[in-house]
């Protein structure tokens, strides 16, 4: 049995709550007390962490989440990796994403069919470090759609980060084959991209294409995600009943109405850092502000900025996530996103560490377990050097993220500097070292 409490804690418990002092005792895989102060908790052949006024926290939820893009500028970059450096990538990438706090993830669609799945077994079996994992498909898309990367002299399905399809039954093929790879859930591409070539507001599938896939994962259990920025493709997820949406740009008043409606079915996931980062900070990359805004990217975000204010107001589940792993938005920085749902959606920052948090355990479809503090819940847990609710940034910056907890294992454990450790710093690393790790870390950094 393995006990660790944490004493003297800022809590953010993820109930709404505001944060209040006091203590948390986790027995192997649970928390088994949150005691408010003055209340303390038995430490009693516990590890003790002495939090000194810090801010303890549930594990964030990634759910729209791409381990495969590889933070390159292109979708080529990201499909012509081999797949042999791709599936070492995923690897390494999902322990960046444990290191910052992410400590459960949503695939939102492999570049290759089974990176996703590869990477949700070795996480599960305890072979690399990861988030909790529920594995997505490649994006099931159309001919010329986003995804369909083939060129007229060169037909090779090989070719596209997606599988296209055309027509019911080669939908129904697609998806029974991804089944077959033992994936969570299907992800199709709804609606347009601009970057890809196809508007944004278009809608390339039929009614009856979605509808096959709606009823081919249905019949195996599987959800669906869906690519959807056009209103027309978010309306098509509300009625075949796919779960996820991501993006929702473009919903207009009946898409935000059939969401409403069914809010207690649907999760939208914005991605809205793509529509931030893309406009403002690619310039490097050769889309400027100008590029941008010709692509058609200014005006989602402006338009993406009303609908999801309007979403938010209507009380639709609106959680973070999305794209990250671009060269002008590498993962890791994936909590970006939560100053963003600030600054575009008109959240509190308490609604959006509640949105990366208790909502994350509704979409990973283990509210009672997972995504807030509490007694019985899973040991996921994040120990912070500062206050994620007076400055969100605070979450991408990892010496600020002190400790991460998952299933009642550390995983990161930054140790607190003693004047010896001060001597030594290594220059990259992202917290003191103590003298025993040192020709440790030397070989692995070299």
């Amino acid at each position: 049995m393995t006990r660790y409490a944490f004493t003297n804690v800022r809590i953010f418990d993820g109930t709404g709550e505001d944060p209040y002092l006091g203590d948390v005792l986790v027995e192997d895989k649970k928390i088994i007390q949150v005691a408010r102060a003055p209340e303390k908790v038995g430490t009693e052949g516990a590890r003790v962490f002495e939090g000194r006024g810090r801010f303890l926290m549930p594990g964030m939820t990634e759910a729209h989440t791409h381990f495969s893009w590889n933070d390159q500028p292109s979708l080529a970059a990201i499909q012509f990796m081999p797949p042999e450096e791709h599936m070492l990538w995923c690897v390494r990438v999902a322990k960046r994403y444990l290191d910052m706090g992410w400590t459960c993830a949503i695939g939102a669609a492999a570049a290759k069919p089974r990176l996703d799945v590869v990477l949700r077994n070795a996480i599960d079996a305890g072979e690399f470090p990861g988030p909790r994992y529920l594995a997505g498909s490649q994006e099931i898309t159309t001919i010329g759609a986003l995804g369909d990367n083939t060129l007229p002299h060169m037909p090779f399905e090989e070719l596209s980060f997606g599988s296209v399809c055309s027509g019911p039954e080669e939908i129904r093929r697609a998806a029974r084959t991804f089944i077959k790879y033992g994936v969570d859930h299907l992800k199709i591409n709804l609606s347009g991209e601009y970057i890809a070539g196809l508007p944004a507001e278009m809608s390339p599938f039929s009614e009856e294409e979605v509808a096959m896939l709606s009823r081919e994962a249905k019949r195996y259990g599987k959800r669906i995600a869906a690519h959807a920025r056009s209103s027309e493709s978010v309306k098509l997820c509300v009625r075949h009943g796919i779960e996820m949406v991501y993006h929702a740009s473009f919903a207009d008043a009946q898409a935000l109405d059939m969401l409403e409606a069914a809010k207690d079915r649907h999760f939208v996931a914005p991605g809205i850092g793509w529509l931030v980062r893309t406009t403002y900070h690619a310039a490097e990359y050769g889309i400027t502000e100008a590029v941008a805004t010709q692509m058609g990217y200014k005006r989602e975000l402006e338009v993406a900025a009303q609908s999801l204010r309007e979403m938010h107001k209507r009380g639709i589940r609106i959680l973070p996530g999305g794209d990250y792993g671009f060269a002008w938005m590498p993962h890791g920085t994936n909590a970006n996103d939560l100053q963003y749902f600030v600054d575009y959606i008109g959240m509190t920052p308490k609604e959006a560490l509640l949105a990366a948090t208790a909502l994350g355990g509704e979409i990973m479809m283990q509210p009672d377990t997972l995504g807030k503090l509490k007694a019985g819940y899973t040991a996921d847990i994040v120990l912070v050097d500062g206050d994620p609710l007076q400055d969100l940034s605070i979450l991408t910056d990892p010496a600020k993220i002190q400790l991460v907890m998952k299933d009642g294992v550390i995983y990161k454990e930054c140790a607190t500097p003693t004047p010896k450790d001060a001597a030594l710093h290594l220059e990259g690393a992202d917290f003191p070292l103590r003298e025993e790790g040192v020709k440790e870390a030397l070989a692995e950094m070299a």
